[in-house]
C-alpha cells in the first residue's frame, strides 16, 4: 500500500499542470513583488496621488490567494485544466483592478494582459485560451470607458524632462519579455516532456503486449519440441554404437551437442519462467560472465571465427547475469555471424556506471531503408531466414534492466552493435 502511495504522489508531482501552476505562482509572486515595489515608490516619491489603500487591498488579497495555493499544492490533490484556467483568469481580473485605479488604458503596463493569454495558449487547450482572451478583451473595453486617471506622466527634473510613461513601457516590455522566455518556455517544455512520457508508455504497453504474444507462442513451441528433441538424442546415441566410422563419429557428436543445447534452451526457458522477485538474480563478476556466455556460443556456432579483446585494467565490475541478459547477448552474437562468420571482434570497457559491450562483424551492414525500424518486432535483414524476433528480444532484456542497444554502420563495412548496461560494484553488491 505504502509503494503505491508514493508511487501516486510521484505521479501527482510529474503532472504538467501541477507543475505550470507552481510556475505560475512564482510568476505572480514576482509580479506582485514589482508591484509593491512600485506603489511604494510612487507612494514615498509623492508623484502620483493614487488610492493608496484599494491597492493595497488588492495586493493584498492577490498575495493571500498565492498563499492558499501554495498550500494547496503542498496536498496531494490533482490539479485540473479547469482550476488553472481559474487562476489566469485571477491574474486577469487582478490586473484589470490595479488597471483601474491606476491609469486604466493609460497605463504603460496595460499590455501585460499578453502575458496572461501567452501562458494560456502554450499549456491549455483552445477552449480556455478564447476564454481569457474575451475576458481580457472586454475588461480593457471597460478600462477605455471607467477608470481612474493619472495626474502626471511627464515632469521637469534639472535641466531633463522624465518621461514616465516611457519609462514603464520599457519596464513592461523587459518583465513581460523575461517572464515569457523565462518561464512559458518552460510550461511548454514541461507539456512536451509528459507527451512524450505518455507515447513512451504507450510503446512499451505495445512492446509488452507483442512480448506476450511471443512468449506464449514461445511455451507452446517449447513444450512440443521436447519430445522430438528426446527422440533425436536417442537415435544419434544409436547411430554413434552403431556406426563407427571417424567422419561420421564427428558429424553425429556435432548434432548431439546442437540437440543437448537445444534441450538446456528449453530447460533454462522453464527455469526463467519460475523465477519470482524472491529469487533474486544472480550478480556475478564481468569477465567470469562473458568467457561462460561465449563457451556456451561457440558450442552453437562452431563455424564462427572470433576474438575477445583484452580486458581493462584495475578492478572488475559485477553485472547482473539474468537469463534474459544471457539470451540477449546470444542474440546479438548470432546476428553477428549470420552477417559474417569470420573475424567478429568483441571488447567490453566500463566506468563508474556502465558496461559497454561491442560486437563488431564486417557483413553487409544495415539497410539504410530499414535502418530506423532495427529492433521493432518482425523486422528482419535475413529476407526468409530470419522472424524478426532477435534484436526485438534483445532490445526489451536489454532495456527491462536500464540499458540500451544501438547498431552503427562501420566506414569500412560491417557493424559495431553497442550495449550499455548498468553495473554493479562489490561494495554495492555487498
Amino acid at each position: 500500500m505504502v509503494r503505491w502511495a508514493v508511487m501516486g504522489f510521484n505521479t501527482l508531482a510529474l503532472s504538467p499542470t501541477r507543475q505550470n501552476l507552481w510556475r505560475l505562482i512564482l510568476i505572480r509572486l514576482l509580479v506582485l513583488l514589482a508591484q509593491s515595489i512600485s506603489v511604494m515608490g510612487a507612494y514615498l516619491s509623492g508623484w502620483f496621488p493614487l488610492p493608496w489603500t484599494a491597492l493595497l487591498i488588492i495586493l493584498g488579497i492577490s498575495a493571500l490567494v498565492s498563499i492558499l495555493t501554495l498550500l494547496r499544492l503542498s496536498r496531494r490533490w490533482p490539479v485540473t485544466d479547469m482550476e488553472y484556467g481559474i487562476q489566469l483568469a485571477f491574474d486577469v481580473l487582478v490586473h484589470s483592478i490595479l488597471l483601474y485605479f491606476s491609469g486604466g488604458p493609460t497605463n504603460p503596463f496595460v499590455s501585460y494582459y499578453l502575458v496572461p493569454l501567452t501562458i494560456a495558449a502554450a499549456t491549455l487547450p483552445w477552449f480556455y485560451t478564447a476564454f481569457l482572451a474575451g475576458l481580457s478583451v472586454f475588461a480593457y473595453s471597460l478600462l477605455l470607458l471607467w477608470y481612474e486617471p493619472l495626474q502626471a506622466f511627464e515632469f521637469t527634473m534639472g535641466r531633463g524632462v522624465i518621461n514616465l510613461h516611457m519609462i514603464g513601457m520599457w519596464l513592461n516590455l523587459a518583465m513581460s519579455a523575461g517572464l515569457i522566455t523565462f518561464f512559458v518556455v518552460r510550461m511548454a517544455a514541461a507539456l512536451r516532456q509528459h507527451a512524450e512520457r505518455l507515447a513512451d508508455k504507450r510503446e512499451q504497453g505495445i512492446r509488452d503486449a507483442q512480448l506476450l504474444g511471443i512468449a506464449s507462442v514461445a511455451a507452446g513451441a517449447a513444450h512440443e519440441l521436447s519430445t522430438p528433441l528426446s527422440t533425436m538424442s536417442v537415435l544419434l546415441k544409436d547411430l554413434r554404437s552403431d556406426y563407427h566410422e571417424p567422419a561420421l563419429q564427428e558429424d553425429l557428436a556435432l548434432l548431439q551437442e546442437q540437440v543437448g543445447l537445444c534441450k538446456e534452451s528449453l530447460q533454462q526457458m522453464v527455469r526463467r519462467a519460475e523465477l519470482t522477485p524472491s529469487h533474486p538474480v544472480q550478480v556475478e563478476p564481468v569477465n567470469a560472465w562473458m568467457k561462460a556466455l561465449l563457451a556456451r556460443w561457440q558450442l552453437m556456432r562452431p563455424e564462427a571465427s572470433w576474438q575477445l579483446q583484452p580486458m581493462p585494467p584495475g578492478a572488475i565490475p559485477l553485472v547482473k547475469a539474468s537469463p534474459e541478459l544471457g539470451q540477449a547477448m546470444l542474440n546479438l552474437l548470432n546476428n553477428a555471424v549470420d552477417a559474417c562468420p569470420d573475424d567478429i571482434t568483441i571488447a567490453m570497457e566500463w566506468d563508474q556506471k556502465r558496461l559497454r559491450l561491442l560486437i563488431r562483424d564486417h557483413g553487409p551492414g544495415v539497410p539504410l531503408h530499414i535502418a530506423e525500424q532495427i529492433g521493432t518486432a518482425f523486422v528482419t535483414t535475413k529476407g526468409k531466414k530470419g522472424f524478426g524476433l532477435g534484436l526485438f528480444l534483445s532490445h526489451a532484456a536489454v532495456e527491462r534492466m536500464g540499458g540500451s542497444v544501438k547498431l552503427f554502420n562501420q566506414d569500412t563495412g560491417g557493424t559495431l552493435t553497442e550495449v550499455l548496461l548498468p553495473i554493479v560494484w562489490e561494495t554495492e553488491h555487498d
